[in-house]
């Protein structure tokens, strides 16, 4: 399968998220309650009895971002490799306003990349997140979804259009996580150096405010996936030169 994979017809994306709000005590108390009860099997050191408010508050900090009802997405990376150029092109979507940003990406998808037909769309580990968070917030949001990420119903195989990094890594095995950063070094993949990792994401958006590093960060992730990709089909990967924002 992957050897039939049309190289120019996907389009590489990451995103990054972070929780809704800065501190716990600034999120809706209807959710607060809900947080509470999530943070049991958040935190799985403790087998029983009701977490401490500092711990429920702490986990909201350090895990929130990752699940879409209680997080929010700052930043979507993509990018594509042009016929004509070669060169790999890339785009982000991020700022504070969620709604917006999201607006932004899904007028660009539902343009130049609509059809799960012909069109492709490639990341580490979408399946299991990228793709169920980005619709879930495009839920929230009231903002329909483009049909090549209208998946509600679908069978497997009708989602052949998305094509996962870390699936095709696992070879059928289903007991093992392998990180992006992992992958390229196993594959010996030179990825661009950074000031800051996932973990940070979140410290650095609430505190200092600075969406054009994580969209360097994130713009990163969306190249390592490419290079994987494509050393994964036998191709010569993408020179450093033709690796352009626009």
């Amino acid at each position: 399968m992957i050897e039939n994979i049309k190289i120019y017809n996907i389009l590489f994306i990451d995103l990054e998220t972070v929780s809704n709000t800065s501190t716990f005590s600034q999120l809706h108390p209807r959710l607060q309650e809900h947080w509470a009860k999530k943070a049991q099997f958040v935190d799985r050191s403790r087998s029983e009895g009701p977490l401490e408010e500092e711990v429920v508050a702490q986990l909201y900090q350090d895990k929130a971002a990752i699940y879409a009802e209680f997080g929010k997405i700052v930043c979507i990376s993509i990018g594509y490799l042009h016929r004509t150029t070669q060169e790999f092109r890339m785009k982000s979507f991020s700022g504070h306003d969620e709604k917006r940003l999201l607006q932004e990406f899904v007028d660009l998808v539902s343009r130049y990349f609509y059809d799960p037909e012909e069109h492709l769309i490639c990341g580490h580990n979408i399946r299991e997140f990228d793709i169920p968070y980005l619709c879930r917030r495009l839920v929230v949001h009231s903002l329909e979804l483009p049909s090549i990420l209208n998946l509600s119903g679908k069978k497997p195989w009708e989602t052949m259009h998305l094509i996962d990094t870390m699936q095709l890594w696992k070879f059928g095995d289903f007991k093992n996580y392998t990180s992006l950063d992992l992958l390229a070094a196993v594959l010996d993949i030179e990825t661009p150096k950074d000031d800051i990792d996932g973990s940070m994401v979140g410290r650095v958006y609430w505190e200092d405010g600075d969406l054009n590093r994580i969209a360097t960060y994130c713009e990163k992730d969306v190249v390592t996936v490419a290079q994987v990709l494509l050393k994964m089909k036998g191709a010569d990967l993408i020179a450093p030169e033709k690796i352009v924002s626009v």
